[in-house]
């Protein structure tokens, strides 16, 4: 169910989907929204996942700045509040992963358990990203972003042309690349995606301070088949062997970071290891 929770500068669009495990905070990508659990609640429809837009995105695409990991974790927390939740476990997927750790930090006693996807440690060429690389990285986004798109087949077709992993034809991506538009426009802020980069990118790492139970999930590519991965299964090594909290790790073969969770066998993997999570807690 669609709700819609007052924070500073607009109102927060988040779905509230009550199930039969003890809720989820699902929280998406910096480009992302709400939607890309589709192929995770499909697989487990028994799951209760509380999944917002986060602001500058789909729903909550008109709340003003600041933008900030700090400020989603303020908003998250006037969310919990309100639904009068004192402890959940939190779940995110690339920036929602940095920014379940931002909140699992500063908020411990708000968070049960953590599940990262694909985020929240050091990714692999991180440290030779400068401050002005940056809206270089995401120039492909802005492009799609600048134009408008009178037909949803175009706008899906181009995705899936730029990443085979993806298939045109799957109905869970369409429903997504719909919620991406409105009027032919795609409903994401440029301040808020360079801004959260930067914090993802060159903010202080946090991963060393987590106190709360923590599973990593990683895909074995980046973008597209046979790329480097985000995460090796060394450095993945170096953080288990580093952070007391953090449970042995899944890794998800024959994905890339987007199709982790975008795809029939990325949704699987996330799928089991949340209702394992979700029942242990429950």
């Amino acid at each position: 169910m669609l709700q819609h929770f007052p924070v500073d500068g607009g109102s927060l669009a988040m779905d509230v989907r009550t199930a039969d495990t003890a809720p989820v905070l699902a929280l998406h990508g910096v480009t992302s929204h709400r939607r890309l659990w589709n192929w995770v609640t499909a697989r487990e429809p028994g799951l209760s996942l509380i999944a917002p837009d986060l602001r500058g995105r789909g729903d909550s695409s008109d709340i003003t700045g600041p933008f900030s990991l700090r400020q989603h974790t303020e908003d998250l927390l006037r969310v919990l509040d309100a639904l009068q939740i004192n402890e959940i476990i939190v779940c995110g997927m690339s920036m929602g992963g940095f920014l379940g750790v931002d909140l699992a930090v500063r908020h411990p006693d708000r968070v049960s358990e953590l599940v990262l996807l694909d985020g929240g440690f050091p990714m692999a060429g991180h440290d030779k990203l400068t401050p002005e690389m940056v809206p270089l990285a995401f120039a492909p986004e802005f492009a799609l972003m600048e134009r408008t798109w009178p037909d949803l087949d175009e706008y899906v077709a181009v995705h899936a042309a730029a990443n085979s992993l993806l298939s045109a034809d799957d109905p869970l991506l369409r429903d997504y690349f719909a919620h991406s538009l409105a009027d032919g426009r795609v409903r994401l802020n440029r301040d808020a995606v360079l801004s959260d980069a930067k914090d993802v990118f060159f903010g202080e790492p946090q991963w060393r301070e987590l106190t709360v139970p923590t599973r990593l999930v990683y895909a074995e590519w980046s973008v597209g088949k046979d790329s480097s991965p985000a995460y090796t299964p060394d450095a993945v090594a170096g953080f288990e062997a580093e952070l007391d909290c953090l449970a042995p790790s899944v890794r998800v073969s024959t994905v890339d970071h987007g199709t982790l969770m975008m795809s029939q066998t990325g949704a699987a993997a996330v799928a089991e290891v949340l209702v394992e999570v979700c029942g242990k807690r429950d």
